[in-house]
């Protein structure tokens, strides 16, 4: 393997993780922006400058940009712009980050440096769909008087996590329906044997669920699908924004709902950290790194 210079730049624990995962395989490592959390055996450097200065890689976070230009480095004691950031980064350097948008790139190639989207790696997606499985189980269990034992679960979109949470929720003895568009989907959906529904004819069929998961990124439940479900029912959207439910609706309904971005991070830091790492490590294997 060749030992690297690395520098990881802003971002949250799953940051702070693999920083610690690199320098742990041997990588020389150096941080800025993350100075809350302190990650053990790298360098801390008082400037994003000084943090790429000699290193081939640099990652950057994920999301690299949550609000416009604003940095993402919640664990930073001050507050950076992506543009700054941009400045003290080499064109020569492998530079990854995480859901990058077509602003961020445009800034980016203003500046000569060419980006690797590691959150767009179909490995790293299947990955991260386990822990938002994982995590909407364990909100499931906090959220709820029951056990998720015969409950009555129905889990709307049948793609990565649909069919991971689908999968969990079997596991556990749960009673389980999942809702797909496509045919094939809903032929998937009843060879594993789960109660089956079609994701846009869900109109009177949402009464008697105990939990309602949501993994559709687009507004499928709206005011009227929401006054069918039952007042004592969860009702949990697993969707990146905007969102799959109609939250201002569901309050006024009265009904329990939660909002779960980010659960990797959140529930599986540094397992997220691991998955960034090997995602990271497929990137520079694939331009020619032993890694």
């Amino acid at each position: 393997m060749d030992n690297m210079k690395f520098a990881v730049i802003g971002g949250d624990m799953r940051q702070a993780k693999l920083a610690e995962l690199l320098a742990a395989d041997g990588h020389n490592v150096s941080t800025f922006a993350i100075d809350k959390i302190k990650p053990v055996n790298v360098i801390y450097a008082d400037s994003a400058q000084a943090a790429a200065k000699d290193a081939q890689c640099v990652v950057l976070p994920l999301p690299i940009a949550p609000k416009s230009q604003i940095f993402n480095a919640p664990l930073s004691e001050n507050t950076h712009t992506v543009e700054t950031i941009f400045k003290s980064l080499k064109p020569e350097q492998v530079i990854c980050a995480g859901r990058i948008s077509k602003e961020i790139y445009e800034m980016a190639a203003k500046h000569r440096l060419g980006l690797s989207d590691y959150y767009a790696r179909e490995e790293l997606a299947v990955s991260n769909s386990v822990a938002t499985a994982e995590g909407a189980v364990k909100i499931a269990i906090e959220e709820t008087s029951i056990t998720l034992g015969k409950a009555k679960c129905l889990v709307i979109g049948f793609g990565r996590i649909g069919k991971v949470l689908s999968h969990r929720l079997k596991a556990m003895g749960a009673d389980v329906t999942a809702s797909a568009r496509s045919y094939g989907d809903m032929a998937w959906i009843d060879a594993y044997g789960y109660g089956v529904e079609n994701t846009e004819r869900l109109y009177g069929k949402l009464s008697g669920y105990d939990i309602v998961f949501n993994t559709v990124p687009a507004r499928v439940l709206d005011e009227r699908l929401l006054s069918e479900i039952d007042k004592e029912c969860l009702c949990v959207d697993l969707a990146s924004k905007p969102g799959g439910m109609d939250f201002i609706a569901a309050s006024k309904l009265g009904l329990h709902a939660i909002w779960a971005l980010s659960l990797p991070g959140e529930v599986a830091p540094v397992t997220s950290g691991v998955i960034i790492r090997d995602t990271i490590y497929n990137i520079l294997r694939e331009m020619g790194w032993k890694v």
